[in-house]
């Protein structure tokens, strides 16, 4: 068993590289291995061991001599973490270019080596009977995000009555935020103008109470495509959808109450949960996907009606990505006002509203938000 785990594990590396990340990669080789649930779990951590400890590593070493070593480290973080040295993960967990544009914290960084939660948004009101239906659930949010549940079993939860009925989806704790703080109304009309495959566009749609009309664009087709099974799934009806490419004309003339712009990034907020993406992305990747970020912007803003609201939002922490995109914005929108909003703690800010992995146990996430004059 313990040779097949490696070997699997080995393939996923050396496979996986810029063009194909290792956790679709992973995906592949557990398909065609067909093996125990057991042991693809051990084969998955020991995939994302070896690029978190990465840093750590001799490449004039064997591959299973590496794997083993990584698979030796998590083991020694998991049972006394404070004996890995302050100095060592800073200069160790990522390459050190990102220090030059994210704020630099020994609390951020420890935060990066820990095993991500996995977070449940359940249909609105279904939060208590999806926890008990599963069992090993916590509600660490009750009052703010009641539909929130943090779940700790080993479970197939795509194999569950719950999932399959459409009662819960599996959505990171800080893109629930961004739904909340977007505060969508029902009856009101909002487009996701970054839809993917739909975990914003669902949330949308249950705070609206599945009335009023959500736009939904992509760039990709396919994306949109699994878009449409999955609001199926979830009896989501008050969408429509249309592909989107990013430039100036839009994929429809309705001006919204809201306009949701969450944006293509370098996913640096992720990289505890993709720590494979920590040494792919580059410097040049951040400064490109933040004039992307402006563009999409400033075309999708033509849509925000009188009085309505611009919401970005970017699973990354970089400051080109983040506050310069939106002191950007500002300087060539004055029409447009900064709302305020809340931190999970209650806290608010004029604008603006960072969402750091350490402090709260989901992706690192920036957002901010806007209101036309009216």
């Amino acid at each position: 068993m313990r040779d097949i785990i490696f070997q699997v594990a080995a393939s996923v590396i050396l496979r996986a590289d810029a063009q194909h990340p290792a956790d679709s990669v992973l995906r592949e080789e557990l398909k065609a291995s067909k093996l125990a649930p057991e042991q693809n779990r051990k084969i998955t951590g020991l995939v994302f061991s070896y690029y978190r400890w990465f840093g750590w590593l001799d490449a004039n070493e064997s591959l299973l001599q590496q794997l083993r070593l990584c698979q030796k480290l998590n083991e020694d973080w998991i049972r006394d973490a404070s004996k890995f040295p302050a100095d060592d993960l800073l200069r160790k967990v990522a390459p050190l270019w990102i220090w030059e544009r994210v704020p630099q914290s020994i609390e951020y960084v420890q935060s990066m080596q820990r095993e991500p939660k996995l977070w449940l948004r359940t249909r609105a009101g279904q939060g208590t009977a999806v926890a008990a239906e599963l069992g090993s659930c916590e509600r660490p949010f009750p009052e703010l995000l009641p539909d929130t549940l943090e779940y700790r079993g080993q479970n197939d939860l795509f194999r569950t009555r719950a999932f399959l009925e459409g009662l819960f989806e599996i959505q990171d704790l800080t893109s629930q935020w961004v739904g909340t703080l977007c505060d969508p109304k029902p009856g009101e009309t909002w487009w996701d103008a970054c839809a993917g495959e739909g975990g914003k566009l669902l949330h949308l749609s249950s705070l609206m109470g599945n009335k009023g009309l959500i736009w939904a664009s992509d760039r990709a087709e396919w994306r949109l495509k699994r878009l449409k099974r999955r609001t199926a799934r979830a009896q989501v009806f008050n969408y429509r959808s249309a592909v989107w490419d990013g430039g100036p004309k839009l994929p429809t003339k309705t001006l919204f109450n809201g306009v949701l712009v969450d944006a293509p990034c370098s996913g640096v907020g992720t990289w505890q949960r993709n720590p494979h993406a920590r040494w792919t992305m580059t410097a040049k990747d951040v400064q490109e996907l933040a004039e992307l970020q402006k563009r999409l912007l400033g075309h999708a803003v033509k849509a925000v009606k009188p009085g309505g609201k611009l919401v970005y939002s970017v699973c990354t922490l970089t400051r080109g990505e983040t506050e310069d995109v939106a002191l950007d914005f500002e300087a060539k929108h004055p029409d447009f006002a900064r709302v305020d909003l809340a931190s999970p703690s209650g806290k608010k800010e004029n604008g603006r509203c960072w969402l750091w992995p350490q402090d709260w146990g989901g992706n690192g996430m920036f957002v901010a938000a806007w209101q036309r004059s009216a």
